[in-house]
């Protein structure tokens, strides 16, 4: 099922919006609040972003800064600031479309599918900050240096690119590999990490997972 992630502060049109995109088989979160908005978003891991620019407290072409050069879905600017200049910067920003209130539902249900599947059919790529992972080859890139992975390691390190840079836990990664915990040593998960870490310092990224201690791994943010 995917998932479309909606800030919008305005409660009638958001509850309009969670409606129609709900009633269409879409799972849909719409945060009431936007205090730590930028890292719920990257939590819900979404196919979609339909972001509100006028927000309290804070500004969607700042939010849309901050969260594009890490995200790797598209996002779709919803707002009531109909002029040139304002669509102009939200491009310049990374949103891949935008459009204006009031919009008719046909024409939004129109656009965000387009841009959900323009995304699945072009997502051979993932990033955090500068390290970069090709989900085809498993090739991961860091700077002007190149490390081939092997399949359980390419597997770990995009789970943890996903949702960089939030902690994944053992037991999300081990179902996500092997389907679950209940027949899979946690030691198999260990013994695969170091393995991974290892690849990691041949292309000098050492020490870029951070164990988070009784629960599992995470990117940290940084140079990556």
């Amino acid at each position: 099922m995917r998932r479309i992630v909606i800030i919008e502060d305005d409660i009638m049109l958001r509850n309009a919006l969670i409606e129609t995109f709900s009633q269409r088989g879409y799972e849909v979160i719409a945060p009431d609040t936007f205090v730590a908005v930028e890292k719920q978003i990257s939590e819900y891991r979404p196919d979609l972003l339909i972001l509100d620019i006028g927000l309290p407290g804070t500004s969607g072409f700042d939010l849309c800064r901050r969260i594009r050069p890490t995200s790797t879905f598209p996002i779709l600017i919803l707002t009531a600031r109909d002029t040139l200049n304002d669509e102009l910067r939200a491009l310049e920003l990374g949103a891949e479309d935008y459009l204006s209130k009031p919009c008719p539902p046909e024409r939004l249900i129109a656009r965000a599918d387009r841009l959900m599947r323009t995304y699945e059919n072009a997502r051979h790529v993932i990033r955090a900050g500068t390290l970069q992972l090709d989900l085809d080859s498993y090739k991961l890139s860091y700077k002007d240096k190149n490390q081939v992975l092997s399949d359980t390691e390419g597997r770990i390190l995009r789970e943890l690119i996903e949702a960089y840079p939030n902690t994944v836990s053992k037991t999300e990664i081990m179902r996500s590999l092997w389907g679950g915990s209940d027949y899979v040593d946690e030691n198999v998960l260990q013994v695969n990490m170091t393995r991974l870490r290892k690849a990691l310092s041949a292309i000098g990224l050492e020490d870029r997972i951070e164990t988070v201690r009784g629960v599992g791994y995470r990117l940290p943010e940084g140079d990556h």
